[in-house]
């Protein structure tokens, strides 16, 4: 009785501290998705890190992840259950019974509390001012004085436990023996027995008094640090929205505006050339498996022209964007429309997204029935027309003598189609058929632009655009689109036309796969990923470009984009670099060699290159667009009301336009109806293509207003090409052979 009764804390003196092996091991559940559920997961705790494996032999070579405890929260559920927080993120885990639980749970408490006491003692202050450092000090002792007030609860928990059992078992002897002989020695036992279970509740007692009265003198102080904390990170998140305005308006000023900046912009330029100034070297893209670039420190020099500093946003540098052939002026600048640059902000509608989508796994996205809620109010033909957001591009390449850099121009362009859609996770209207669109941009850009929706079952569109700039483009495009569970994949089918007026010059590609992940659980994103080739017909010059997938193992910068131009001879003229999201880069190439083989023994190109020069660069977001779908300021305007467009064109669409307004259980209405009556309408031309059958007439299938199907001299595929007559219809306001789909 006395060895059992030092064991215990002093309840005058709390200073007892239990020190607990940091190690343990063994099968637990882990969530993974609603796919997969529970999943079995050998996990290990040693020195504050949980880390878990899917089978013990992975311990020698993969760890599937790691969880610090010292900064994690522990939440112990119901049924065998436990939480972890760490990170921002939650993992759900799972054992096989409630013994099994308490261990663990009671191993990764004194875990986490040996780490945090480790993760104190380890910080190096000594930089910090004697005010600051006196309060970590002080902060540092308090801590550690509530953890071994946690020690000393744990201990007395565990003994109380001991000692009630103890007395359970001897009061249900002593039940049994009543009457007999032994009687007294066993009422001796239990006397015993409650006294150490008396002095143990007493120890408890005054350890649980120790705990609070060393909380509730430190409460008050850290309540006050936090206020102050609260209202720093306040005024500092005031600033920076001050400064980003501030950077917004100025850089939305310059691109309204670029002739005032005209002056700035040539002093820095001075006399740049390509074949002068000291290069410098950057780091090898790894992610491109056919080369490497180094740009060049030796006699080759390169002067720096400042475009990088040049380019507040946008596209180019004012030399390669000013238009030597506009001859709009300043006056006329003036007279031009203004566009809107707001929409009403976004309602707060929450809908359960996985009661819609668990029973449409694996299928086609536009055949599942949604409500606006998981839209935005444009539709899928005027997404297309956001091509264009950056049209300047292909202006300045229409300028170009070298037929090279033409193809850089044109390989920048298509990934800036990309850039508007990052934080873009919603779906677009899926146009009817027959419905139109068009951007006549004319006296801003030099451009106008229309789309048809041609075809519903497969959803198809075709898109024309004319520029007086110079190019002309158009596209017919087929959205395959699947419901993967954790994530949806948007497939475009289909090439991209281009044609330069006056070299002759055209190029064809197509476009790479967009992937929105976290559809059931966490944060919407999106990726872009796959492999883009555009080919000069003309001169037969190649870009290969590649779109790496985000990887969050990956060291390289995320959404990055690389790529090489190369001539009819298979000779490397230029490599491309950037990001989907953000910029785009060439480097020309002045030496090549061949470095060592990789872990596959093949063998990679090392590219030496000038210093790399800036194609395009995305432009910033309007102001208070987190509210309004995150729409770029093209995006913004292509709803807006216009005067004398046809009657099947996408902002008259109502259930769009009461989205865009707000109203969406008004839309829904307008949507289900639209919707309905598109299927009638499916259902009437099958009766009458099948009463054709029957009659032995020639069956005539759905014939677009605009666009007729034809086969590309080029690439021999069958497209969709613009027959005309849309704008000479517009200028007469003869829409009578539009069909009425609205």
């Amino acid at each position: 009785m006395n060895e059992l009764v030092k064991s215990l804390p002093s309840p005058t003196l709390p200073g007892l501290h239990l020190q607990c092996v940091d190690a343990c091991k063994g099968w637990l559940f882990k969530w993974t998705n609603y796919l997969k559920g529970y999943q079995r997961r050998w996990f290990v705790l040693s020195n504050g890190l949980l880390s878990y494996y899917r089978t013990q032999a992975e311990m020698a070579h993969t760890c599937r992840g790691t969880i610090p405890l010292a900064t994690a929260h522990i939440e112990v559920g119901d049924t065998c259950h436990l939480v972890l927080t760490s990170g921002g993120r939650s993992y759900h885990l799972k054992a096989t019974s409630d013994g099994e639980c308490q261990r663990w749970v009671s191993a990764l408490q004194q875990a986490k509390a040996n780490a945090t006491l480790l993760m104190h003692h380890s910080d190096d202050s000594g930089d910090e001012a004697p005010v600051q450092q006196e309060d970590r000090t002080l902060t540092q002792g308090v801590l550690k004085t509530l953890a071994n007030k946690l020690d000393d609860l744990s201990t007395c928990n565990e003994l109380i436990g001991k000692h009630g059992a103890a007395l359970q078992r001897s009061l249900s002897e002593l039940e049994e023996l009543r009457g007999s002989s032994d009687s007294t020695d066993k009422v001796k036992a239990v006397n015993e027995r409650a006294t150490l279970f008396r002095i143990t509740s007493n120890a408890m007692i005054n350890a649980c008094r120790d705990f609070l009265d060393v909380a509730e003198s430190q409460s008050r102080r850290w309540q006050k640090t936090l206020q102050y904390e609260r209202e720093q990170r306040h005024h500092l998140e005031e600033t920076i929205e001050q400064l980003a305005k501030q950077h917004n308006n100025l850089e939305r000023a310059w691109r309204e505006n670029p002739a005032s900046y005209t002056g700035v912009e040539r002093s820095q330029e001075g006399d740049a050339s390509d074949e002068n100034d000291e290069a410098e070297f950057f780091d090898a893209m790894e992610e491109s498996p056919a080369f490497i670039t180094v740009t060049t420190t030796g006699n080759i020099k390169h002067k720096r022209s400042g475009s990088n500093q040049s380019m507040m946003s946008g596209v180019v540098p004012n030399d390669w964007t000013h238009n030597e052939n506009d001859t709009s002026g300043t006056n006329h600048m003036q007279l031009r429309r203004t566009r809107r640059s707001r929409i009403p902000d976004k309602p707060n509608y929450s809908l359960n997204l996985w009661s819609i989508m668990k029973n449409c796994i694996g299928k086609d996205l536009s055949k599942i029935p949604m409500p606006v809620n998981f839209n935005e109010p444009l539709s899928m033909l005027q997404r297309l027309t956001e091509d264009l957001e950056y049209s300047e591009l292909l202006d300045r390449a229409a300028r170009c003598d070298s037929s090279l850099e033409q193809m850089c121009l044109v390989a920048a362009f298509s990934v800036s189609s990309y850039s508007t859609t990052v934080h873009r996770t919603a779906k677009p209207f899926n146009p009817l058929l027959g419905e139109t669109y068009e951007l006549d941009r004319m006296e801003e850009y030099g451009y106008r632009s229309i789309c048809e929706q041609v075809s519903h079952h497969p959803p198809a569109a075709a898109h024309h655009v004319t520029s007086q700039r110079g190019w002309t483009l158009w596209q017919h495009i087929t959205i395959d689109s699947k419901f993967r569970g954790k994530y949806i994949s948007v497939m475009p089918l289909g090439n991209i036309h281009l044609q330069f007026h006056s070299s002759g010059n055209r190029y064809v590609w197509s476009k790479v796969t967009s992937t929105v992940h976290n559809i059931i659980v966490g944060k919407l994103w999106i990726d872009q990923s796959g492999d883009i080739d555009i080919v000069n017909n003309t001169t037969k010059d190649t870009c290969h470009l590649k779109f790496s997938p985000y990887s969050y193992f990956s060291r390289e910068v995320p959404r990055k984009v690389t790529g090489v131009v190369v001539d009819r001879e298979g000779t490397a003229h230029y490599i491309l670099s950037g990001t989907w999201d953000e910029k785009m880069e060439s480097a020309k190439i002045v030496d090549s060699s061949q470095g060592c083989g990789n872990s596959e023994g093949k063998q990679k190109t090392v590219y030496q290159t000038l210093q790399p020069k800036l194609l395009w660069k995305k432009y910033p977001l309007p102001v208070n667009a987190e509210n309004m779908h995150y729409f770029s300021s093209l995006a913004l305007t292509l709803n807006e009301q216009e005067e004398g467009i046809a009657p099947t064109d996408s902002r008259l669409r109502p259930d769009q336009r009461m989205m865009e307004a707000g109203l969406w259980d008004e839309a829904n209405v307008h949507k289900q109806r639209l919707e309905e009556r598109q299927r009638l309408e499916r259902k009437k031309r099958e009766v009458q293509a099948n009463q054709a059958l029957e009659e032995g007439q020639d069956i005539e299938g759905y014939q677009p207003m605009w666009f007729e199907k034809r086969t590309d001299d080029t690439t021999g595929e069958s497209i969709y090409i613009y027959r005309g007559g849309y704008w000479e219809a517009k200028a007469r306001q003869d829409w009578s052979q539009c069909p009425e789909i609205f």
